[in-house]
């Protein structure tokens, strides 16, 4: 059917708004690398924008031979990895079992899972219970507290209910397989797309957490990439707001501007390298084919 000038002229309005909302997005991360590899004195005068004023590498130099910066991206990669190992199976196991209607008092366990959302402990007890565990100055103080999203089970449990047929299942447990089975068998492999997404976002998030370190660290040598990067970011601030009254402090900041904007790209590129991989769990259809008649 041919469009009419009303659908016409709705669409051109849909495509404009995405365009502003892609510039939007687009445009700091855009600046961010643009400033990265440009001269420090034009940054700090504004006429960066869309171009590179001249080329300069000294601010990928400064942040890659930074010990800190090297020690920190080691631990944010080890905490990275088993954190999110350890979220994911935690999960998956809360949110299976809670999406068979054969697990009975799931509701009220679901209830009282949600229940935690709304009200916790605060900072304080959580604090007293980690260093009452002998976790506080160890790098479980970064994976344990956090081992697990209740909103990512209610993600995963429903996933389980409305993406995954009972059919398949029912005629697994006539055929015999008990319930790990049918998970690791037929339940896991169907569940990739969500599998993914959990991935991706609990890996994010131990990638970019700051504040548990800030509370839970004191030993450098345990420290996160992101703590070294506020580190650097407050520097630079202190920097600024006395440059005035020292013309060494002038030039060291110029020098520290470029290398900011390069730790930004050197500590977020593994993330944006991440999506690539799981991009496909996303978009595949799991499902198709699946159940016949």
């Amino acid at each position: 059917m041919k469009a009419g000038l009303g659908d016409r002229v709705f669409g051109l309005i849909i495509y404009a708004i995405l365009s502003v909302v892609v510039l939007l997005v687009l445009y700091p991360l855009v600046f961010i690398l643009v400033a990265s590899v440009s001269d420090a004195n034009a940054i700090l005068r504004g006429e960066v924008w869309l171009l590179p004023k001249g080329f300069h590498l000294q601010g990928y130099a400064k942040v890659l031979t930074n010990n800190d910066v090297l020690v920190g991206y080691g631990n944010t990669i080890l905490y990275t990895v088993l954190g999110t190992a350890l979220n994911v199976v935690m999960t998956l196991f809360a949110a299976y079992p809670l999406s068979r209607k054969q697990l009975l008092g799931r509701n009220a366990v679901t209830v009282f899972l949600v229940f935690t959302m709304f009200f916790s402990g605060g900072l304080i007890p959580t604090y007293l219970l980690v260093k009452s565990l002998g976790l506080l100055n160890t790098m479980w103080a970064m994976i344990i507290p956090g081992a697990v999203s209740v909103w990512n089970i209610i993600i995963m449990r429903t996933f389980f209910q409305t993406s995954i047929p009972p059919e398949i299942q029912e005629s697994a447990e006539m055929d015999g397989c008990s319930e790990l089975r049918i998970l690791t068998r037929i339940v896991l492999p169907l569940s990739m797309p969500i599998i993914a997404v959990m991935i991706l976002f609990y890996s994010v998030g131990h990638w970019n957490s700051y504040f548990s370190a800030l509370i839970y660290l004191s030993d450098r040598d345990k420290f996160p990439l992101q703590l070294f990067l506020r580190e650097m970011l407050v520097q630079d601030t202190m920097t600024d707001s006395i440059s005035y009254l020292n013309k060494d402090l002038v030039t060291q900041m110029m020098k520290a501007e470029t290398a900011k904007y390069a730790a930004v790209i050197v500590a977020n590129l593994p993330i944006l390298m991440l999506y690539p991989f799981l991009q496909k769990y996303f978009t595949k259809g799991m499902m198709v084919g699946a159940i016949k008649g």
